[in-house]
C-alpha cells in the first residue's frame, strides 16, 4: 500500500514530461525524405537559435563492414543545386557521389558517401546546404542551423547501409509547434480578446435592461460565455503543446477543445434554426419538428468532433485529399443547416409581413442578409480549397503554401463564426421595453382605406334604415328664451360617451351633479314667471 503514492507520482510526472515532436527516417522510400516549415528567431522571437537535429541509430555491423548512410539538410528554393547532369547525357542528373561519378568528374574521392552539390552551390543558394556521409559504426549528431524563414528538408540514402534509422528534430525558436500551425497561437488568442470585449459590451446592456430580458437573450448570453471559455482553451492547448511538446496532457486538452468546438457548432445552429421558424415569438411549439432539428444538431455534433480532431492534429503541410472524407460529412449537415434555416426564415418574414409587422420583419430581413453573406463566402471558400488541393501534385505547393494553409482549413470558418454571432447579438441586443416589443403586435394602420370605409359604412346604414325613420321630422318649435350661452368645458369636468356612460371622471361628482340640479330649478322658476306656463 506504501508504494500506491510513489506509482502515482510517477504515473503524474510521465504524463506531463515533454515529449518532443520527433520524426522518423528509414530506408524505405517512402519514409527516406521529410520537409517541415521553419521561421528564424527573428521572425518570432524566442530563447533558442532554431534548428534541424538528426540523429542516426548506431548499428553493430558484423566484420569490418562500415554501413555509411548519405545525408544532405536544405532549403526547397535550393532543391536544384543538389545533383549534377553527365556531359552529353542530360536525361538524369547524378545524386550520390560515389565511385562512378568519382571517375566521370562529378564529384571529388574525399566526398564519396555525399550528395552532389552544383558548382556553384555554395555561391548561389540562398541558404547552407548541408551533407554528410554518415558512418553508422559510431554516427554523430548533426545539427544544421536555421538562419532564414524557409522550407527545409531532411533527405536521406543508404549507400552501403540496407538498413538504417534516424530521428530528425525540427526545433523552432518559440516552441515545439510546428511552424505550420504557430499562426493559430495568436489567432486563438486575438478570438478570446475579441469575444470578451464583445461580451462586455453584452454584459454592460444586459445589466441595464436586466428587468426586460427576452429568453432568447438568455440563450445569447450562454452562447457568448461559451465562446469566451471555448476560444480560451483553444488558445490553451496550442500554448501548452509549445511549451510542453506532444504528451499525454496535449492529448487531453486536445479532446477537451474537440468537444468544444462541435458542440459551439451545433448548438449555435440549433438556435439559429429555431430563432428563424419563430419558436417563441411567432410559434408557441415546432411539435415533431424539434426533435428533427435535434437529431441534425446531434449528426453535426459527431461529424464536427471528427473534423476538430482532424483540424487540430493534422498540420496543414500533411493535409491529404483523405481530408475530404472529414469535410464532407460536415458539410453536408452545415448545408442542410443552411437550407433549412433560410427556408423556415422566408416562412417567419411572409408571415410577419402578412400580419403587417414590418418592424420584426426589417430585422428577421437583416438576418436573412447575413446568413445568405455566410452562404457565399463559405462556397467561395469552397471553391479555394478545391483548386487547393487540386494543386498538390506540384512539388512547389506546399513550400510556397505552407504557411497559409492553416487558414484556408481552419482559420477562415472562425472569422465566419464571429462576424456571425457578432451581427446576431447586435440585432437582437437588450434595449428598453424590448420584452414589450416581442411579446406584442404592431397595429396594422392605413388611414386612407380606414376613411373611405367609415364613409361609405355610415351611407350604406343610412340607405338601410326604414323609410318611416328617414322621413322622420325632427324639427321642433323654437323657445322664446334666448339660448343659454355654451362655457368651455373644464378639465375637471366629466364627459358623457355616447353611451350615456361617463368615460373619464375627476373631482366631486355629487358636488357637480347638485350644482347642476339647482340651477335647473332656478331657471324652470323664471321661466315660469316669464310665459306664465309650467316648464
Amino acid at each position: 500500500m506504501k508504494r500506491w503514492p510513489y506509482i502515482l507520482l510517477v504515473l503524474a510526472l510521465s504524463i506531463l514530461s515533454t515529449t518532443a515532436i520527433e520524426i522518423e527516417l528509414n530506408q524505405e522510400k517512402e519514409n527516406q525524405q521529410r520537409c517541415s516549415g521553419m521561421y528564424s528567431r527573428k521572425s518570432w522571437g524566442g530563447a533558442v537559435d532554431p534548428y534541424i537535429l538528426a540523429k542516426f541509430i548506431k548499428i553493430k555491423p558484423e566484420g569490418d563492414v562500415d554501413p555509411i548512410v548519405s545525408l544532405v539538410i536544405f532549403e526547397w528554393k535550393d532543391e536544384s543545386l543538389i545533383g549534377r547532369t553527365p556531359e552529353g547525357d542530360a536525361r538524369k542528373a547524378e545524386i550520390i557521389c560515389d565511385e562512378e561519378n568519382v571517375q566521370a568528374g562529378l564529384c571529388k574521392e574525399t566526398d564519396a558517401g555525399k550528395f552532389i552539390l552544383a558548382e556553384n552551390a555554395t555561391d548561389t543558394s540562398k541558404n547552407t546546404i548541408l551533407t554528410q556521409a554518415i558512418h553508422l559504426k559510431e554516427p554523430p549528431a548533426i545539427k544544421y542551423r536555421v538562419i532564414r524563414t524557409g522550407y527545409y528538408c531532411v533527405s536521406t540514402y543508404g549507400y552501403s547501409a540496407d538498413k538504417y534509422r534516424a530521428v530528425i528534430e525540427f526545433r523552432n525558436a518559440y516552441g515545439e509547434l510546428p511552424a505550420a500551425q504557430i499562426a493559430k497561437l495568436p489567432f486563438y488568442g486575438g478570438l478570446t480578446i475579441v469575444y470578451a470585449v464583445i461580451g462586455a459590451f453584452w454584459a454592460f446592456l444586459y445589466v441595464q435592461n436586466r428587468h426586460d430580458i427576452l429568453p432568447v437573450q438568455n440563450y445569447i448570453t450562454a452562447i457568448i460565455i461559451f465562446l469566451i471559455v471555448e476560444q480560451l482553451m483553444t488558445w490553451g492547448f496550442y500554448d501548452y503543446q509549445n511549451r510542453h511538446g506532444s504528451n499525454v496532457g496535449s492529448k487531453v486538452l486536445l479532446v477537451i477543445v474537440s468537444i468544444l468546438n462541435a458542440g459551439r457548432n451545433s448548438f449555435s445552429f440549433f438556435l439559429l434554426l429555431i430563432v428563424c421558424m419563430g419558436y417563441g415569438v411567432v410559434k408557441p411549439s415546432l411539435g415533431k419538428t424539434m426533435t428533427y432539428v435535434r437529431f441534425l444538431a446531434i449528426a453535426h455534433f459527431a461529424f464536427g468532433v471528427i473534423y476538430a480532431v482532424a483540424s487540430l492534429s493534422v498540420t496543414p503541410d500533411s493535409a491529404g485529399p483523405l481530408v475530404l472524407l472529414v469535410i464532407l460529412p460536415l458539410a453536408a449537415t452545415l448545408t442542410a443547416f443552411y437550407v433549412w434555416t433560410l427556408n423556415s426564415l422566408n416562412l417567419t418574414m411572409k408571415d410577419l409581413l402578412e400580419r403587417k409587422q414590418s418592424v420584426k420583419a426589417m430585422m428577421y430581413k437583416k438576418l436573412w442578409w447575413c446568413i445568405l453573406g455566410s452562404i457565399v463566402v463559405i462556397f467561395g471558400f469552397f471553391f479555394i480549397n478545391s483548386f487547393t488541393f487540386a494543386g498538390r501534385s506540384d512539388p512547389d505547393f506546399v513550400p510556397e503554401h505552407w504557411q497559409t494553409r492553416w487558414f484556408i482549413l481552419d482559420g477562415w470558418l472562425n472569422l465566419v463564426y464571429l462576424f456571425d454571432i457578432a451581427y446576431v447579438a447586435y440585432l437582437w441586443r437588450p434595449t428598453v421595453n424590448n420584452r414589450r416589443f416581442a411579446m406584442s403586435d404592431e397595429l396594422a394602420q392605413d388611414d386612407e382605406g380606414f376613411e373611405i370605409t367609415s364613409f361609405g359604412g355610415s351611407l350604406d346604414e343610412e340607405a338601410r334604415s326604414p323609410p318611416e325613420l328617414r322621413n322622420v321630422d325632427n324639427s321642433r318649435d323654437l323657445s322664446p328664451i334666448p339660448p343659454k350661452p355654451v362655457s368651455p368645458p373644464r378639465k375637471d369636468q366629466a364627459r358623457d360617451s355616447l353611451d350615456g356612460e361617463t368615460i373619464f371622471a375627476v373631482g366631486e361628482d355629487a358636488d357637480k351633479w347638485s350644482d347642476d340640479d339647482e340651477e335647473s330649478v332656478r331657471n324652470s322658476g323664471e321661466r315660469k314667471r316669464l310665459t306664465g306656463k309650467d316648464a
